[in-house]
């Protein structure tokens, strides 16, 4: 075995795919027969310390065999490790999958959804495009809007309370064809994770969810080519060794075809996306490696010519990796990102435009201190540019004044520090701190208010209303206009009940200093976010989380069960008969809340078989409160708790992927839904002649309940093991039974007979379609 000693050596190292030379993040690195043991990091390093001795050292990774080399621990020692694919046939190589599952139910990270691309592409979709945003939405704790709904929600939370992150750069919209598809392509993503509770302290900015998407290095072994030709777009993926074999590099790009089927249907109407992945990186030496990744993308829109929209987004990042010891680990990030939105409305002789852009520098370290300690820490900044909207006359006729809205500066800092201790061989636990730091920054004059309220009651209509200023204030730039500091501690616990199961609980707060302006149900690409400032707060988010895993049959089966309840202080809310398209006094429209969303869910996975998958089922709630405070008045709703526009009671999922025999694999989900929340007209009454409609309490009343089935076939033709062209067909069948999904009901009066009518809108019915994938 081994001998007990007071000396310790370190092990350490990179993990790495032998067949492509992707560095393996999240692979479990134990001492066999010990609870020493740890996860690679997002780079791929690994770092363990024990005492003096004999050991096995065992590395297991999903979906790869498990490698196994026996140690004599009496230095420090470096193993840079390639792991080959299940299907690799290596003698000395016995495949413990249990063994990687183990750190799991240790570790004391919990709400952490992840997805392999794997499991994102065996997964029917609409129109055939593989969606990793639609994908996660078929998880437990997710949600979204409605069908077509761009971005998604996340235990009760909106929208912009989601950090979307591609390679560390933020993603401002996630979609495409607004919302139909989205911005990420799978040919280019190595790694999935979706924080839903227990966030890093690392993280910071977001109320509700961090969404962390890896982008492919590129193939470090050969040059290879995958690609797709779809319904609706196509896509090609080039990856291979550079920099003699020092490097990689990987480009990927997907364009869509619409134009061309509305163009032989005679439409005049317009509409496609493409979008562009880049990455390469260089080894400089065993200790320094540099990574550049990028990404643009936009959509264009043209409906009939009465308007044009576009909109995109564009991201880079320059990235420092150096080891400074074996337990001393650094990345240094300096990011870019930018979301602009154009339209043009050539009737009107309109041309608006509005952007963000931000500059941001990250320095993070990890510090593997012992086998009970390792510590996390490092510091970020954010510099952000808010351009509201810029309007310009079409042409000299137009008679459009030029008008641009008032611009706006801010700058994020934060520093973390977290320590993951494990206290016993059961129990483990995890401390975060981060203290945020907001400063509102100049260049900007802005109206003061009567005792500082920019929305009055009006006791004699009963109705708010927009203050008058009094006076106005001129901030030059640089100078502050409001700052902000928060503490976040982060606490996660993991008591280990024994081998195959534990008890977890996590508690976290998050400052959120960035507000998406929108009234609608789902966000567009005309929204623009706001700064929190001198008129609005940033956003407190609270969360309490519970949870029992335990893998079952050795391994076979997993079980996760969570228990959540989140409170929000000081969320929007807006006025009856809010004006956020253009406005330059945007605190005018808003009154401020607070939110709270509790819920139970559970997650039966199949890991291993022919057939595998997951059963997801979410009961929750998702409610917010706006009294009127300092305003006066009751509030909005009168001050009463009501449904927000992402509230489902019932949330089911049943994804499955059958491997009949090596030509045909089938697929399925099926999703059913409690219907989103709704305001509906409960009487009417005539004035002056005209038909005027009540309505109820801000969303009292729901749509119908959503469900469908997606069906999927890929067929594998039989092919000659040296033949390098490898390709299958991909048939999809989205809502099979097709089912009329209400995305709205809007109430109207017919005018021929005047019975007041509901009409329903459905986006989709069945929709077949079929795609061709291949590699090269």
């Amino acid at each position: 075995m081994f001998l007990f000693a007071q000396t310790k050596y370190t092990i350490s190292g990179v993990v790495k795919d032998v067949g492509n030379g992707e560095t393996l993040l999240g692979a479990t690195v134990l001492l066999k027969g010990t609870s020493i043991g740890s996860t690679t990091n997002e780079y791929g390093f690994y770092s363990i310390t024990a005492p003096e001795g004999n050991y096995t050292l065992n590395i297991s990774y999903l979906g790869f065999t498990t490698f196994e080399r026996a140690i004599d621990l009496r230095s420090n020692q470096k193993f840079n490790i390639e792991l080959k694919g299940d299907d690799a046939q290596l003698n000395e190589v016995v495949i413990t999958a249990e063994e990687a599952k183990q750190v799991d139910i240790g570790t004391p990270q919990m709400s952490v959804a992840r997805l392999s691309t794997k499991d994102i592409k065996q997964i029917p979709v609409v129109l055939g495009e593989v969606d990793l945003i639609k994908s996660i939405q078929l998880l437990p704790g997710v949600t979204n809007a409605g069908e077509g709904a761009s971005g998604f929600n996340v235990r009760g939370g909106a929208e912009d309370q989601n950090l979307i992150l591609l390679d560390e750069a933020i993603i401002y919209n996630a979609s495409h064809l607004f919302g139909f598809f989205s911005v990420f392509n799978a040919d280019a993503i190595k790694d999935v994770k979706l924080y839903k509770g227990g966030i890093p302290a690392r993280f910071g900015g977001r109320a509700s969810s961090v969404l962390d998407i890896r982008q492919k290095d590129g193939n470090s072994k050969k040059f290879e080519l995958t690609g797709g030709i779809g319904a609706i777009s196509s896509r090609l993926a080039a990856e291979g060794p550079m920099f003699k074999d020092k490097g990689s590099f990987l480009i990927a790009g997907r364009a869509s075809y619409v134009n061309i089927f509305l163009a032989l249907a005679n439409e005049s109407s317009r509409a496609g996306f493409y979008d562009l992945n880049l990455k390469t990186n260089y080894e400089i030496d065993e200790k320094n490696k540099l990574y550049l990744s990028g990404y643009l993308g936009n959509d264009n829109f043209n409906l009939a010519g009465l308007f044009t929209n576009s909109y995109g987004n564009l991201s880079g990042n320059l990235r420092w990796n150096h080891i400074f010891s074996n337990k001393l680990f650094s990345n240094v990030s300096l990011i870019y990102s930018r979301y602009n939105y154009n339209l043009e409305i050539p009737i009107e002789g309109i041309d608006w435009k509005s952007d963000i852009s931000n500059y941001n520098m990250r320095y993070d370290f990890g510090y593997y201190a012992s086998d009970k300690l390792k510590f996390d820490f490092g510091v970020n900044g954010i510099y952000y540019n808010f351009n509201p909207g810029k309007l310009n006359p079409l042409n000299a006729d137009s008679g459009v004044n030029p008008e641009k809205l008032d611009d706006k500066f801010a700058f994020e800092a934060g520093v973390y520090a977290s320590l993951e201790h494990k206290i016993s061989g059961k129990l483990t636990a995890e401390y975060g701190l981060r203290l945020s730091y907001f400063n509102r920054l100049g260049k900007q004059t802005l109206n003061n208010y009567a005792n500082n309220l920019p929305v009055i009651y009006n006791e004699e209509l009963g109705i708010y209303e927009r203050a008058e200023p009094t006076s106005t204030t001129n901030y030059d730039k640089g100078k502050s206009i409001a700052t902000f500091n928060n503490l976040e501690p982060r606490f996660s616990l993991s008591y280990q009940l024994n081998e195959n199961s534990s008890f977890k609980a996590s508690y976290n707060r998050i400052a959120q200093y960035l507000h998406l302006i929108s009234n609608t149900t789902s966000a567009t690409p005309l929204d623009v976010w706001a700064p929190s400032g001198k008129f609005i707060e940033p956003q407190i988010a609270d969360q309490y989380a519970v949870g029992y895993f335990r893998n079952l049959k050795e391994n076979m089966f997993s079980i996760e069960a969570e228990a959540y309840y989140k409170t929000i202080d000081n969320r929007i809310d807006y006025i009856n008969g809010a004006e956020l398209i253009a406005q330059n006094t945007i605190e005018t429209e808003i009154l401020t809340g607070e939110a709270r969303a509790y819920g139970l869910e559970f997650l039966l996975r199949k890991n291993h078989g022919d057939f595998t998958g997951w059963v997801a089922y979410t009961m929750s709630k998702s409610q917010q409160r706006t009294p009127g405070g300092a305003a006066g008045g009751a509030g909005i709703n009168n001050g009463k708790w009501y449904n927000s526009n992402w509230d489902r009671t019932h949330d089911f999922e049943l994804t499955g992927s059958y491997k009949l025999n090596e030509k045909w694999r089938f697929g399925a989900n099926m999703v059913f839904q409690t219907g989103r929340p709704v305001t509906y007209p409960n009487g009417q009454f005539v004035y002056n002649g005209l038909s005027v409609a009540t309505y109820s309490e801000r969303n009292a009343d729901r749509l119908p309940a959503y469900h469908r089935l997606d069906l999927s076939a890929t067929l594998t033709p039989r092919k000659n093991k040296d033949r390098k062209w490898q390709g299958e067909w991909v048939f999809g069948i989205y809502n099979a039974y097709n089912r009329s999904n209400a995305a709205s009901i809007s109430f109207g009066q017919n005018h021929q007979t005047g019975v007041s009518e509901a009409t329903r809108t459905s986006i989709f019915g069945i929709v077949p379609s079929v795609t061709y994938n291949f590699n090269f």
